[in-house]
């Protein structure tokens, strides 16, 4: 198992961190990785230094040690709590919490963990997940929680969506005009006096369902806009540093998004060519999409006899509904495999539940495709990933997992009818309320970012560098705000 998780941290390096790299290896990689399991991270990360002294060493081995040295850094940050710091923050969020009952948890394996140089360290979002996988304590919560009007707001906007859909016989229906501003400040003292910020914010790219995008301000000045169809789409910007202040970066856009509900039928449902090359890709194994044998095992399972595509697909939807619990996530670029992650632990992410999605569709040889930027619902704004499906005659449909999880799992106040239609509704379905930068995952930005990238797959937070090298998650801060326009 080490092995393979050396193998397969290699790949998504290689294959996802700015800049490129070809296959790179060295020795003390694969030993410092068996330094890492066992929780001797300063001993790994010693090792990983020692082998960068190497004056012979190619571009591409030693950006590869970089990496890894980073990467341990990163998964530290991740595990933020001591046992003492952990109990001292649920004992905020649980009524009558007792030291045995937490003693009792920690038994039972309830909080991600690790073992760091000597001590287990504890991931830093194990409140909020204790409440995501252990739902009944939700009566015990003191601060927090969803509130219980949020399950029919999203249940309305279905059900609306889903009637304007068959009156107009289309599936892109209900436009909204949708202003956005998204400001990035960094911290003061990141970036020394004089030095050159560059500086990368998501914006939205050219969909069927959203379109329109237009800029309006910007401060400072936009250097480079990414091409409206490209499938990581940002907004450039480059500032100079002034000492003992922060360094901010500003837009503000309008776009056009509209609502969308396919009305699939089983028996329209017809073969696709595997070598066409609209979908030729999206059937392939990419980083994080990997056809592992516990996958396939999974994928076989549910789909038994069933060959419809569409009702295949329907059956991975369903069962990741009922059978993950969301959980928070650490760093992305932390974790090897992403979809593996999820099936392990039966708990995961958006991005995760989405991953382990694709992953089924593609072994069934179902085109699935990443689609990731922000949920800009009301009541529930966040950064977001969900998926596409290509069925053919429909082309490429939206499917969001994390819905179904929300509507199976965590909107009580609705009926066993309403979650199945709320759950059946983001199986082909999407509101409005999304801003779309990406339309795969992995994928280099424009122009390239030469340091690391903080999040090695996803884009959606900001990238930053300072004179070559990266500014992580920490020393920079962003929000969004967005309201609706007048459509004329």
């Amino acid at each position: 198992m080490l092995e393979f998780g050396i193998v397969l941290v290699r790949m998504c390096a290689i294959a996802c961190l700015a800049g490129g790299l070809s296959a790179a290896s060295h020795p003390v990689m694969e030993a410092a990785a068996r330094r890492e399991a066992s929780g001797e991270f300063a001993r790994a990360e010693a090792m990983l230094t020692g082998a960068l002294t190497d004056l012979q060493l190619t571009a591409e081995a030693r950006r590869a040690l970089e990496w890894e040295r980073e990467r341990l850094r990163r998964i530290r940050l991740d595990y933020s709590h001591t046992e003492a710091s952990l109990f001292a923050a649920l004992s905020e969020s649980v009524r009558g919490l007792t030291r045995g009952e937490f003693d009792r948890w920690m038994k039972e394996g309830r909080f991600d963990s690790r073992v760091i140089d000597g001590e287990r360290r504890f991931v830093a979002s194990s409140v909020s997940n204790l409440f995501f996988r252990h739902s009944r304590l939700n009566s015990r919560r003191l601060k927090g929680g969803e509130s219980a009007e949020q399950p029919w707001r999203f249940l309305g906007t279905a059900r609306g969506i889903r009637e304007a859909a068959r009156v107009a016989g289309t599936p892109y229906v209900l436009p909204r005009q949708l202003s956005v501003t998204m400001e990035l400040r960094l911290k003061a003292g990141v970036a020394g006096e004089g030095e050159v910020v560059r500086c990368w914010l998501p914006i939205p790219r050219s969909q069927p369902h959203q379109s329109g995008f237009t800029l309006v301000a910007s401060e400072p000045p936009v250097v480079a806009l990414a091409p409206n169809d490209s499938v990581i789409r940002s907004a450039y910007f480059e500032h100079t540093a002034e000492v003992g202040r922060e360094t901010s970066f500003r837009i503000e856009y309008t776009y056009r998004a509209w609502s969308v509900w396919f009305d699939l039928r089983p028996e329209r449902i017809v073969a696709i060519h595997p070598d066409d090359p609209e979908v030729a890709p999206f059937l392939a194994e990419t980083p994080h999409v990997l056809f592992t044998d516990s996958m396939r095992r999974l994928a076989k399972d549910l789909a038994g006899r069933e060959k419809n595509p569409l009702l295949r697909a329907k059956r991975y939807y369903d069962w990741i509904a009922q059978n993950i619990r969301y959980s928070y996530a650490r760093e992305y670029s932390t974790i090897p495999n992403l979809a593996e992650y999820c099936l392990e632990n039966r708990y995961g992410d958006c991005g995760q539940e989405t991953f382990l999605f694709m992953t089924l569709c593609r072994l069934s040889g179902i085109p699935a495709r990443w689609q990731s930027g922000w949920s800009l619902f009301p009541g529930a704004k966040t950064i977001h990933d969900w998926s596409e499906i290509h069925l053919a005659p429909y082309g490429w449909v939206p499917v969001d997992p994390y819905m179904g999880i929300y509507a199976m799992q965590y909107a009580p106040s609705l009926n066993r009818s309403e979650r199945r239609s709320l759950r059946d509704f983001y199986f082909g379905g999407l509101d409005p309320y999304r801003m779309i930068a990406n339309a795969d995952h992995c994928q280099p930005l424009r122009p390239p970012k030469t340091s690391f990238r903080s999040d090695t797959v996803d884009f959606q937070r900001g990238e930053v560098e300072v004179a070559g090298r990266n500014v992580y998650f920490g020393d920079f801060s962003y929000r969004l705000e967005w309201r609706e326009v007048d459509a004329r």
